[in-house]
């Protein structure tokens, strides 16, 4: 099943709630959270508390990715607030095989993150081991940027890769998704969406949600 999953990065924090429950009655599929430490990308988010009370706003499955600096000092935080999901990324973390049996030990699905000059080769020894792979289709550390088109060979290739070798490993992306390219991007090959300002800055988010997840039925 292809999912929809909303970042509220793009959400108004004095009506988070209130918007994550449009999108989730409108239909959405899970709720991403960007965690950002001002270090690996040049912005900084929220931690996890703000995760926590996102658990508490909603029933839907929490997808966090981590664009952080040392991310298994924090892993486990951000499950205790109630990750289902927690990616990280290969292009500051050595050990990311030790990582990604981290966050499975921990009970999390474990994704890997990859920026959009990263070439999917440097997935090669891990990629049986994840849960799902994260293309960045914008360069990570802020909403609303313009989606990277040459993010779609890269999804192709990955979704090859996956196929030919009958790995359960998800494609996910992120980064300027919406109605204008999310079936193209579908079509692809990949399996989860994230949705930023297409939904939260929408003038009708409850009708973007539903045209989106129309477009990838």
């Amino acid at each position: 099943m292809k999912t929809l999953c909303p970042s509220i990065l793009s959400a108004d924090f004095g009506r988070l709630a209130e918007e994550i429950k449009i999108a989730e009655k409108a239909g959405a599929d899970i709720i991403h959270c960007d965690i950002m430490d001002g270090h690996f990308v040049p912005n900084i988010t929220f931690g996890p508390d703000v995760v926590a009370k996102v658990n508490e706003i909603t029933n839907l499955p929490l997808d966090v990715h981590l664009m952080i600096n040392s991310p298994e000092k924090y892993v486990k935080s951000f499950r205790d607030a109630g990750a289902d999901y927690i990616s990280v990324h290969i292009e500051n973390n050595y050990h990311i095989n030790r990582l990604v049996n981290q966050i499975k030990d921990l009970g999390a699905k474990a994704g890997i993150a990859i920026n959009p000059a990263t070439p999917v080769k440097t997935l090669e020894y891990v990629l049986e081991y994840a849960d799902f792979i994260l293309v960045m289709s914008v360069n990570p550390g802020f909403g609303g940027q313009k989606f990277v088109t040459n993010s779609l060979n890269k999804v192709r290739e990955l979704k090859k890769i996956i196929t030919a070798n009958d790995y359960k490993c998800l494609i996910e992306i992120d980064g300027g998704i919406g109605p204008a390219n999310i079936k193209e991007v579908s079509d692809a090959g990949v399996d989860m969406f994230v949705a930023g300002a297409s939904v939260f800055k929408a003038k009708d988010m409850a009708g973007a949600v539903k045209e989106m997840k129309k477009l990838i039925a």
